[in-house]
């Protein structure tokens, strides 16, 4: 699977080798074993340069009332989109890894969010790809959040992409 061949590194760009899935299961037996409550939040960010769109998919570990980390990829396309279809790849991103960690979470019944990086105000270009986002996400199964509460892809991977 693509998302398992893919290099993951943390907020200050230290890379991992493992995948994706083992990265989370390995903080999830860690923060566990230390008496934390845990909550994974799965987001994408995406910023244009020229001919180039780069992305950002961020998946924040949350220890409760304890701080948090995030490991992060990094992607570069090369294509002219609009932006509905910019913020649907976003979506789909993060949905991707989300799909790919779900069942490890289930296994130690940790919650996840899924977070899109669109405004819910419709003065906003992002809005346009709103109602799409949240049913793919809400159809998938999985917890929806937009901006302002979308911290994962607003935030963790928007500092990174």
């Amino acid at each position: 699977m693509e998302t398992q061949q893919q290099k993951w590194q943390n907020m200050t760009g230290k890379i991992f080798q493992n995948s994706i899935t083992t990265l989370v299961e390995e903080a999830i037996i860690r923060e566990l074993a230390n008496g934390h409550r845990l909550k994974v939040c799965v987001g994408s960010d995406s910023h244009v340069y020229g001919d180039a769109i780069s992305y950002a998919t961020a998946v924040v570990v949350i220890r409760e009332g304890k701080g948090a980390f995030t490991f992060i990829r990094k992607q570069r396309e090369f294509q002219t989109i609009s932006i509905k279809e910019r913020m649907l790849n976003e979506v789909n991103k993060s949905v991707e890894i989300a799909y790919a960690i779900c069942s490890i979470l289930e296994t130690y019944d940790v919650e996840m969010e899924v977070h899109a990086d669109i405004n819910t105000d419709p003065d906003f270009k992002s809005n346009v790809a709103l109602k799409d986002a949240m049913g793919y996400i809400l159809g998938m199964g999985y917890t929806f959040k937009a901006k302002p509460f979308a911290f994962a892809s607003s935030n963790c991977a928007d500092m990174m992409v």
